[in-house]
C-alpha cells in the first residue's frame, strides 16, 4: 500500500483472495490509516481466549434478560421480544443460545444461578434437542466420572493446577495425548503408541510427575 499497489496487485504477491486483502484493510481502518503492526496487535487480541460474552460486557442488556427470565420468559421469547422492542439498536440483542450458556456456564458468572430455577426445562445442562440427558449409549466409558462432578475451583479456573486430558488421533494409527492446564492454558504434548486406556494414563502419569508439586493438585 506504502508503494500505491493496488488490491488485487498486493493479492497476487501474497498468494491470497484480492477479498481477503480488501477486507483486512477495511477492517483496519482503510487505506490511509492501514498500519501492520497495529492490525496484527489487534488480531492478536481478538484471537485470546477465554473472552467476555455479551451479556458481561452490557450491563444494560444483562438486566433486561434477568428481569425477564424472572417472570418466567424463556430464552427463546427474551430473544425474540429484544428483536421487536429494540429494531434499531443491535447492542440490545442476544441470542437464545448466549442467554442459555450464560445460565449453565456458571464460572462466567454474567447471570445468578438462582435464574436457572425459572426455565420451564429444568435440566442443569445444555444438550441437542436430538440428544438424551444421559447420551447416547454407543461410545461411552464404562464407570466414567462425569466432568460436570469436578470442584468449583477447576471449573472456574480459578487455582493453578488442574490439568484436562485428552487424547487426539491421526493418520495410520498415530495418537497423540493432551494435557492442559486450566488456569495457565498451557499445554503439553504426548506421544503415546496406542489409543489404550493403560497406555494413554501411563505416559500422562509420567509428564505430570516431572512438574513441580504445586502444578499437579488433579487430573480430569
Amino acid at each position: 500500500m506504502a508503494s500505491g499497489s493496488s488490491i488485487r496487485k498486493i493479492a497476487s504477491c501474497l498468494h491470497r483472495a484480492a477479498s481477503t486483502v480488501s477486507r483486512e484493510v477495511t477492517r483496519h481502518g482503510g487505506r490511509p490509516s492501514y498500519r501492520a503492526y497495529d492490525a496484527d496487535q489487534q488480531a492478536w487480541n481478538a484471537a485470546l481466549r477465554p473472552k467476555r460474552c455479551l451479556l458481561a460486557l452490557n450491563s444494560k442488556l444483562r438486566d433486561v434478560v434477568a428481569s425477564k427470565l424472572i417472570l418466567d420468559w424463556s430464552p427463546e421469547q427474551i430473544a425474540g421480544w429484544l428483536k421487536t422492542q429494540y429494531p434499531h439498536n443491535e447492542s440490545m440483542r442476544v441470542s437464545h443460545e448466549t442467554i442459555y450458556r450464560s445460565l449453565f456456564i456458571q464460572a462466567r458468572g454474567v447471570l445468578k444461578k438462582e435464574l436457572m430455577d425459572r426455565l420451564r426445562s429444568k435440566r442443569r445442562m445444555r444438550r441437542s434437542r436430538h440428544a438424551s440427558e444421559l447420551g447416547h449409549s454407543r461410545g461411552q466409558i464404562v464407570d466414567a466420572i462425569s466432568i460436570r462432578e469436578r470442584p468449583a475451583e477447576a471449573e472456574d479456573r480459578a487455582i493453578p493446577g488442574h490439568w484436562e486430558g485428552d487424547l487426539l488421533a491421526g493418520g495410520k494409527n498415530s495418537y497423540i495425548a493432551t494435557l492442559v492446564e486450566r488456569h495457565s492454558r498451557f499445554l503439553m504434548l504426548v506421544k503415546v503408541p496406542s489409543k489404550a486406556t493403560e497406555a494413554v494414563v501411563a505416559a500422562q502419569s509420567e509428564h505430570v510427575r516431572k512438574l513441580p508439586a504445586t502444578l499437579r493438585l488433579s487430573l480430569t
